[in-house]
C-alpha cells in the first residue's frame, strides 16, 4: 500500500548535508517526494512510498547525517496523491 509522510526534522539539520542524505536515502527506497530547508531553521520532508519503506526514512530522519543533530520530528501520515516521480530538493521555504 502506497501512503504519504509528513515530517518535520530539528535540530542541526541546516548546513549539514541533511537534505542530501535524506535525497540519497529515500531514493535507495524508491520513495518520491521532496526535502527542503525551512525558514525556522528545520528541514521539512513530504515522502510517498511503501509504508515499511517510509517507517525507514522515519527512522533515518530520527539518526541523520553524521554532521548533523535530530532534536525531534514532528510527523505526520496522509493519503499518497502519486504526484512525484522522483525525489528531489526544493528552495527553501
Amino acid at each position: 500500500m502506497i501512503t504519504r509522510l509528513h515530517a518535520r526534522v530539528e535540530g542541526r539539520v541546516q548546513g549539514v548535508g541533511f537534505r542530501y542524505f535524506v535525497q540519497q536515502n529515500a531514493s535507495q527506497m524508491e520513495l518520491h517526494g521532496w526535502a527542503r530547508n525551512r525558514w525556522n531553521g528545520s528541514v521539512e520532508v513530504l515522502a510517498e512510498g511503501s509504508c515499511e519503506s517510509l517507517e525507514k526514512l522515519l527512522l533515518a530522519l530520527l539518526r541523520g547525517p553524521r554532521a548533523g543533530t535530530t532534536s525531534a520530528v514532528q510527523h505526520e501520515w496522509l493519503a499518497a496523491t502519486g504526484e512525484f516521480t522522483n525525489f528531489r530538493i526544493r528552495l527553501t521555504g
